[in-house]
């Protein structure tokens, strides 16, 4: 059997239709808080399988929501005749039905047998071993009914796949042949077949053990021995070697070669030093009569060159003095000339500022009038634009108007919606008959559709009225009401029954919004800046009279005046700065001229005195002298030539003294070591012959070979012991454990996932585990942790459902929060373990640990509602 489907109503707090769709083969996993009805679903499934429909039970009550009710579960099982749904209804109107395909297959008492059938009769069949609920976390948790069930499928299960049931123990006579092998072998080891502290076995092994130890100790005495004469020997003859007369006299001779050598090296390095300092002295000799030469020659040259520039500077100091003297007359005319012109061109200025000042008075009296005017008009308009304002703010505004049209809209698609699946009706009449059936007052029209979305009564004149119920409201009546209660509201608060009604308006609100545009865009032409701009303008506008006015010349003639004189100011001024300029240069030119001729003479005056210093040599006694230091520089670098190229090689006369004296060195040094640790190594070998360690090395060996053959016998007799102990005890069990072999063969390879060669031990009364062997240690099942019972529990049902479908039985395995105390390492072991088993089972969990189950895997369910 394969759940599909799950489907529940007035189930605890599912008091509306909920349904689990796509439930598959292998892991299943709904994960989900607490209280959100995992537990609720769990209960509803074994109601249904194992729950009459009549049953007004404790647990039937339980599943009734607060609010009173019907509990109504169905569920879609797949088993090899095809696909099944069975439901269930307890209390009111209870009935339980299996249909197939929409048929009916059997309800009532036969679907009760239908379903006792499909899950192996009982009062609980195989979910007893397979379905965990929340709370119950040990194979022998529960109620004494629910346990009980439980062993009898256990029962049924083992003796189905085994064919029998068989003796579990091998009578008194093997009792008494185990207790006579334990007792025998308990003098020899431990129960956990160590050997007995005591016992002969343990004598044995420390026996053994001693003269083992005796023996390695010895061995290592004599090795140490032959190591230290193998060692005198080797130190004795590398000390001959070393102080043999030959090896001596070679090692002084070649230091000595050595010695020699680097001295000779040295000597010819001083001649060639100094050398190197004779070459050194006459080249500085050379340079310094060079220098000397060259010193007075360019004293001359400079004395002369000096006297001709002193000459050129007084030249260009008399021009430039001649040239300011022209230019500053120049520049005084220009001024004069200048300063005239501009004392008539302010006359004419002032002519011009008194005509004008006569003419703004009278354009003053016109502004005046014109703009006095414009603020008339400006009033006049102003008042007209508060009450173009007034207008303009009633009536709904974009904004509202659109949010109209979009309800509008919502509205139009709504009824559209609602009228495309409601209930249609078309009259057609007779030919001699134009009316006859109404709608609240109104006819139906001939041949046109009328939508009926509710109780409809029709008025059929002379027969009566029809009611028509269209059954289920169509979709979208809903919105259709919302819609209509939106728009109503939107309405209502504009203060308009009507979209048009609220269209006129908004029409006039835009009228009167043109049209304040308009005089605000007149009022601007006649005031831009406002009405007090414009009084401002007035205010500041001079008090011209007819008293002011002056007999003065046209403006045009004052003004042509000012311009001549203007102009002549104009150029007069340019001459003056062009004559200013030039007199600025001329000014530059013989301050330059005067720098220069001041420096011409310090510079001749610096000749005369460098020539004066040196008056007293000769130039042809200081060139001979430069000539002979030369012919000694030249003389010394070739003989410096000549030395270096004999000169030996220092560096590797040293290196090779270095090496000589180091051999030597070692040499010494080798000996010195030598002589000591030979003398030591004696005093070592002394010691060791004394103590005769050969002799007893031998001896000790001798013991040895003799107790390894005592213990090698024990040691067999105790295999022998335990190998018959083992083959009684195998005899014993082997009916016992063909018994648990099948579930048993299921639950190792689970079991090793989490403890590697665990082994599990069966209670022959209750058929589950009693303890769990683990490390050679057996540990009963009631003192382990919550955690490892839990795991326990779950992985003996993983095995027990491997077996039911082995038996051609399959059920799904469903769990209800199983792992609550498993930790995050052997959780993430038990979730490999139910994809293990879940390749030919059918395993639903449920979990409010959402978290830690996310990694579980398989395929994720879901808590739906449904329509």
């Amino acid at each position: 059997m394969r759940l599909r489907s799950i489907t529940l109503k007035d189930v605890r707090r599912f008091t509306d239709p909920v349904r689990i769709d796509g439930i598959t083969d292998g892991v299943n996993v709904l994960s989900a808080p607490n209280e959100f009805g995992k537990s609720t679903v769990f209960d509803a499934l074994r109601a249904l399988f194992f729950v009459p429909h009549g049953s007004t039970k404790k647990d039937i009550k339980h599943l009734r929501p607060h609010a009173g009710g019907s509990p109504e579960v169905s569920v879609e099982v797949e088993i090899p005749d095809g696909l099944f749904v069975i439901s269930k209804r307890w209390f009111g109107k209870s009935e339980a039905k299996v249909m197939r395909g929409g048929v009916l297959i059997a309800q009532a008492d036969e679907a009760e047998a239908w379903i006792s059938r499909l899950v192996g009769g009982g009062d609980g069949g195989p979910s007893g071993l397979l379905w965990v609920r929340q709370g119950l976390l040990g194979l022998s948790d529960g109620e004494k009914s629910e346990q009980t069930t439980a062993l009898e499928a256990r029962r049924d299960l083992l003796s189905s796949v085994t064919g029998e049931v068989e003796t579990m123990t091998g009578g008194r006579r093997m009792d008494s042949a185990l207790a006579r092998c334990h007792e025998e072998l308990s003098a020899y080891a431990t129960a956990t077949g160590r050997p007995k502290a005591g016992g002969p076995w343990s004598d044995a092994i420390q026996e053994v053990e001693t003269l083992s130890a005796d023996r390695d100790k010895l061995a290592g005495q004599v090795g140490l021995l032959q190591s230290a004469l193998d060692e005198r020997t080797r130190h004795r003859a590398e000390l001959e070697e070393l102080e043999a007369p030959d090896a001596v006299a070679e090692r002084k001779s070649r230091l000595d070669a050595a010695r020699a050598a680097f001295g000779a090296a040295e000597a010819h390095t001083g001649k060639v030093k100094a050398a190197e300092q004779a070459l050194q002295t006459v080249t500085l000799v050379a340079e310094r009569a060079r220098q000397d030469l060259k010193a007075l020659r360019d004293a001359q040259s400079e004395k002369s060159a000096s006297e001709k520039a002193e000459r050129l500077a007084s030249e260009q100091l008399v021009k430039a003095q001649e040239g300011l003297a022209k230019h500053e007359k120049v520049l005084a005319d220009a001024t004069k000339a200048h300063d005239e012109a501009e004392e008539e061109r302010k006359r004419a200025e002032a002519l011009v500022r008194r005509i004008e000042a006569q003419t703004s008075a009278a354009a003053a009296r016109e502004r005046r009038f014109e703009l006095e005017e414009r603020i008339g008009n400006a009033r006049s308009c102003r008042e007209k634009v508060e009450a173009a304002k007034a207008a303009a703010s009633v009536g709904p505004d974009d904004k509202q108007m659109e949010k109209l049209r979009v309800l509008l809209a919502t509205l139009t698609t709504a009824r559209a919606l609602r009228d495309s699946t409601a209930t249609r009706v078309i009259m057609r009449y007779a030919p001699d008959r134009e009316v006859g059936v109404h709608h609240a007052g109104h006819a139906l029209a001939d041949g046109k559709e009328f939508a009926i979305h509710t109780d409809t009564v029709l008025h059929l004149e002379g027969l009566g009225e029809l009611t028509v119920h269209p059954g289920e409201s169509p979709a979208g009546l809903g919105s259709v009401s919302q819609a209509e209660a939106d728009l109503a509201e939107a309405l209502a608060s504009l203060v308009v029954s009507s979209v048009e009604d609220a269209a006129r308006a908004h029409q006039k609100r835009q009228d009167a919004k043109n049209e304040l545009l308009q005089l605000e865009a007149e009022f601007r032409g006649h005031a831009p800046k406002g009405i007090e701009d414009l009084q401002k303008q007035i205010a500041a506008l001079p008090d011209a009279t007819e008293q002011d006015i002056e007999d003065l010349p046209p403006l045009d003639e004052a003004e042509a005046k000012l311009h001549s004189a203007s102009r002549m100011v104009l150029e007069l001024r340019a001459r003056m700065n062009a004559a200013r300029d030039q007199r600025d240069e001329a000014r530059t030119v013989h301050t330059t001229a005067l720098v220069r001729k001041e420096e011409a003479e310090r510079r001749l005056n610096t000749a005369i005195e460098a020539l004066g210093l040196l008056a007293q040599q000769d130039e042809d006694a200081l060139a001979a002298a430069t000539a002979q230091a030369d012919e000694k520089r030249l003389a010394a670098e070739s003989a410096l030539a000549v030395a270096q190229s004999a000169a030996p090689d220092i560096d590797a006369a040293q290196a090779a003294l270095t090496r000589a004296q180091s051999i030597e060195d070692a040499a010494r040094t080798r000996i010195d070591d030598l002589r000591p640790a030979i003398a030591a190594l004696d005093e070592r070998i002394r010691g060791s012959a004394g103590e005769a360690v050969e002799e007893r090395l031998q001896e000790t060996e001798e013991k040895f070979g003799a107790a390894e053959m005592r213990l090698a016998r024990i040691a067999r007799e105790v295999k022998v012991l335990e190998r018959l102990q083992a083959a009684l005890e195998a005899a014993r069990s082997e009916a016992r454990d063909r018994y648990f072999e099948p579930v048993a063969g299921e639950l190792r390879p689970l079991l090793h996932l989490l403890w590697p060669d665990a082994e599990l031990n069966w209670a022959d009364d209750t058929l589950l585990p009693q303890s769990l062997i683990r490390n050679g240690q057996e540990e009963t099942v009631d003192i382990l942790s919550g955690g490892t019972q839990e795991q326990i529990a779950l992985l003996v049902r993983l095995a027990f459902a491997r077996l039911l479908s082995k038996d051609g039985r399959h059920a799904p395995v469903i769990l209800d929060d199983a792992l609550v105390f498993t930790d995050d390492d052997r959780i993430e072991r038990m979730f490999d373990a139910l994809h293990r088993q879940a390749s030919d089972l059918q395993i639903i969990v449920l979990s409010c640990r959402q978290r830690a189950f996310r990694d579980l895997g398989g395929k994720a369910l879901q808590i739906s509602t449904t329509d």
